[in-house]
């Protein structure tokens, strides 16, 4: 019989556990305490649980830690990781350490509805969703490793939900996952170590927006409504207008951000006429926008544009008081920039 995994799992249903299993109802915090704010990996390490109740949970149960199955270290220190999940399927997480930042790019679903033109994850097909315990797995093992110290990596200090997947797609893992990494009995994180990503989809986008006070970062890369529709299939079901006039119903002023995501393709959406249509779909928004060099994958007839291309772009917007940034690239060689995450890693046998 298969054990069950308390990762995933919130207070309330781990004391509900303990109860159904005959044990005091504060046995549940306990596991809490131990799963997520010292990180154990096995009921062993549970030394204020009884002998008695560690063996009957460990019958029955597993704490649901597991290690990545592969891990490749770009040479500019970034690191991806390769995490087997339920029924054979593989997804991939990035760690990407800057200064004295360390942040985890995590995946919440095996491949991708969505099939954007220029994603290599969209080229697999939606293989499934993952679970809570499955997402939350892949932080708590690497943020493990980086308490420890294991080769060079620090403790996390962020977390994006930027990897395998749309997360709204999944909206009910995922924002189990934000609950835990959030409250008192979790990790205890300000939301503002969160941030999701997502093409638009709604009507989750709302209900993330109105349950939740983590960042949000929408996958724009062209403001005109035909071209997006082009590269992005969710454009039909999820119009960019409407998710600009539901996202204008939030305060992003003060402890929230909103993010816009602008991949920068050469000859497509890399002119002054496209900046000016992003600068009327932004208006008074408040926000701010990333520029992201392209990263080319296998099949698809798209170029990076140029960096003087990026900085002429990224002016443009700043003259018109809209803070605008060039993201700086991350593990391309290893296939774990932005938009390349498909399974594949070079040098690998697959």
């Amino acid at each position: 019989m298969d054990k069950t995994p308390l990762i995933g799992m919130t207070l309330a249903e781990l004391q509900d556990l303990a109860v159904s299993e005959g044990m005091p109802r504060f046995t549940g915090k306990q596991l809490a305490e131990w799963i997520y704010g010292k990180r154990a990996a096995g009921f062993e390490d549970m030394v204020n649980i009884s002998k008695k109740n560690r063996a009957l949970l460990e019958e029955k149960y597993t704490v649901g830690r597991y290690a990545p199955s592969d891990s490749v270290r770009s040479q500019d220190g970034t690191v991806k990781y390769l995490f087997a999940v339920d029924k054979g399927r593989k997804v991939e997480s990035v760690y990407i350490p800057d200064k004295e930042r360390a942040t985890l790019c995590v995946s919440s679903q095996a491949g991708c509805k969505m099939n954007c033109y220029f994603c290599a994850t969209g080229k697999l097909g939606w293989k499934g969703n993952l679970t809570a315990a499955e997402i939350i797995n892949q932080i708590l093992t690497v943020d493990a490793a980086g308490l420890k110290g294991d080769n060079g990596l620090m403790p996390l200090t962020n977390v994006v939900f930027m990897g395998m997947g749309e997360p709204l797609d999944n909206f009910k893992a995922v924002k189990r996952v934000i609950d835990i990494l959030t409250s008192p009995w979790g990790l205890g994180w300000s939301p503002k170590r969160i941030t999701v990503s997502t093409v638009g989809k709604l009507p989750e986008l709302k209900e993330l927006l109105e349950q939740t006070q983590v960042h949000v970062a929408v996958s724009v890369h062209t403001a005109d409504a035909r071209e997006r529709g082009a590269m992005m299939p969710a454009q039909k079901a999820f119009p960019l207008q409407s998710v600009m006039q539901t996202l204008a119903g939030f305060d992003f002023s003060h402890q929230r951000r909103l993010s816009l995501e602008y991949i920068m393709w050469r000859g497509v959406n890399d002119d002054i006429a496209h900046a000016n249509q992003l600068i009327k779909l932004i208006g008074n928004q408040e926000c701010r926008v990333n520029l992201i060099r392209y990263h080319a994958i296998e099949g698809v007839d798209l170029k990076p544009c140029s960096e003087e291309r990026m900085i002429m772009f990224r002016n443009v917007l700043n003259q018109h008081g809209i803070t605008a940034t060039i993201r700086t690239s991350r593990g391309e060689d290893i296939m774990a920039a932005c938009g390349m995450l498909a399974n594949k890693t070079p040098g690998r046998k697959e």
